[in-house]
């Protein structure tokens, strides 16, 4: 389960070290911490993981389990994006290993991305998957990356290696096995002390549209014949 630790005064949350798939215990913990982490005034946010993977995303054997509570479940990953994307502090996500849908989502919610240079991969795989993306998690992605890289992640499934990702501007920077929360935290040092009221306001101010979309539709329920 996700563990809270701080560098200085940037707090550093560890996703876990399993798949990090989004449960609803693993939500209620994530949100927990993020409770924590404005409440103790803290000057930014890195979350991270110690296993291969910083997430595998939806949890699709909750989902199989419980099909009656899609839109519910569905509702409670998008309200995590929407709190990420609009958080009052500086945010990255320091990638070691795999992310995957709603993974990278979680990941494209940051303000920045470091990903490990020589193993795990980046991928939205939706659409090999037939899990088409819902208007909130399509307006998220589509709010922080390029026309040319969302087309190239959202319709294709392809999984963009840590060189192949800064290509594409997904991620801002890529680090050695290990490194990879040093450079996040690096990233962030020089933006701490800012206005968390006027900070939280420009982000929800810059990000109205995806923000909307994320909190006020009905998400569309996810197809599970996969």
């Amino acid at each position: 389960m996700p563990t809270l630790d701080y560098h200085d005064k940037i707090a550093v949350l560890d996703l876990g070290g399993d798949e990090n798939r989004f449960s609803p215990d693993f939500l209620d913990a994530v949100e927990a911490h993020l409770d924590t982490v404005l409440a103790e005034g803290a000057h930014g946010l890195v979350t991270t993981a110690g296993g291969k993977f910083y997430s595998n995303g939806l949890d699709l054997d909750w989902l199989i389990a419980n099909g009656e509570r899609t839109q519910w479940y569905v509702g409670r990953v998008q309200a995590l994006f929407a709190r990420v994307l609009t958080l009052p502090i500086p945010t990255a996500a320091a990638l070691p290993g795999h992310a995957f849908g709603a993974g990278a989502m979680l990941a494209i919610a940051h303000d920045y991305r470091v990903m490990r240079a020589d193993r795990g991969f980046f991928c939205f795989p939706e659409v090999d998957i037939r899990i088409p993306f819902t208007p909130g998690m399509a307006a998220l992605i589509q709010a922080k990356l390029a026309p040319k890289s969302a087309i190239a992640s959202m319709t294709t499934g392809r999984r963009f290696g840590g060189a192949d990702a800064l290509t594409h501007d997904i991620v801002d920077a890529t680090a050695a096995e290990g490194a990879v929360t040093a450079a996040a935290l690096e990233l962030l040092a020089p933006l701490g002390g800012k206005d968390s009221g006027t900070l939280g306001a420009i982000k929800n101010t810059m990000f109205a549209g995806a923000l909307a979309a994320l909190t006020t539709e009905s998400p569309s329920t996810i197809p599970l014949s996969e």
